[in-house]
């Protein structure tokens, strides 16, 4: 075989509520991700050694050696299999870069599954989604795809109903911000403050099975973002103007800076992206739908 191209989505995270830090230093999480159709593709194909490009926007933002996500799902693979991991790895961006959408997670999984098919390994739906797991917390659901309930640290996944299609504006802010930075934070801002258990909001979930964007609007959550607006507080002018723009709702998309804006209709989500996108508050705003399937070969 020449070569294998996987297409993965990024995700939202519709609720993300989160508990204390636990002694591996993780944290709990009840986590309901829904995959939306901005895309990444990655290519495999067989080389001399491990190698990785990258192409998109702030591709130069993305590491091209063996800590890429990309990269690691290679070789965990291999080893599974007694294989060198010896291929090429491109990974074309269009999600983006260190947003909290899950773009790197989303490489590593588009990885483990092109790889899967290249080498021939023949693994199980199960085996992928066990390495998932040791790859990254986020990392199953890129394969997986869809709606999900998301706990433990975030990674073991129950699917979720979706009773219609949702539309959503994401804002992309200037730089990154930094995921164990952001639960630095938050672990600061609630210090003494005895953080319950994670659960999810039975509101939000019902939202979800009836299709009722209002409803789900209404039931939005992410328990991350003071953490997130304490160390970017120009995300708040962000937000704002989505808002302002028409929004149902406004939200920092995992640990951000990417914010998310939950719209009506297709028709409303070009009209509040080209209003940020005049605003001056974020760098570029990208319409997309959800939910879509996950990791898939194309």
């Amino acid at each position: 075989m020449s070569g294998v191209t996987v297409r993965v989505p990024a995700k939202v995270n519709i609720q993300l509520a989160v508990g204390g830090a636990r002694p591996d230093g993780f944290h709990d999480l009840a986590n309901v991700f829904l995959a939306v159709s901005l895309f990444d593709e990655v290519t495999v194909v067989p080389a001399e050694s491990l190698t990785v490009t990258c192409t998109g926007p702030d591709a130069a933002q993305v590491p091209l050696d063996g800590t890429n996500l990309a990269a690691r799902a290679a070789t965990l693979l291999a080893e599974r299999h007694g294989l060198a991991p010896d291929v090429h790895i491109h990974i074309a961006k269009d999600i983006p870069v260190a947003g909290g959408m899950a773009g790197g997670s989303a490489d590593g999984a588009a990885a483990l599954l092109a790889c899967d098919v290249l080498w021939g390994t023949g693994s199980s739906r199960a085996e992928l989604l066990e390495i998932c797991a040791e790859l990254g917390s986020d990392v199953p659901f890129s394969l997986a795809g869809g709606a999900a309930l998301g706990v433990g640290r975030g990674e073991r996944l129950t699917p979720l109903e979706v009773g219609g299609e949702f539309h959503w504006v994401f804002a992309v802010a200037d730089g990154g911000l930094s995921t164990p930075a952001v639960y630095g934070e938050f672990d600061r801002l609630t210090a003494g403050t005895g953080v319950p258990a994670p659960e999810a909001s039975p509101a939000l979930l019902e939202a979800l099975r009836a299709g009722d964007a209002a409803a789900l609007g209404a039931a939005l959550s992410n328990d991350l973002q003071p953490a997130a607006l304490s160390l970017r507080p120009s995300l708040s002018e962000t937000l704002e103007a989505g808002l302002t723009a028409g929004a149902l709702a406004a939200l920092v998309s995992g640990s951000g800076p990417t914010t998310a804006f939950l719209v009506k209709d297709a028709q409303t989500a070009e009209s509040v992206a080209r209003t940020l996108l005049t605003s001056g508050t974020c760098r570029t705003a990208r319409v997309a739908s959800s939910p879509v399937p996950g990791a898939l070969v194309v």
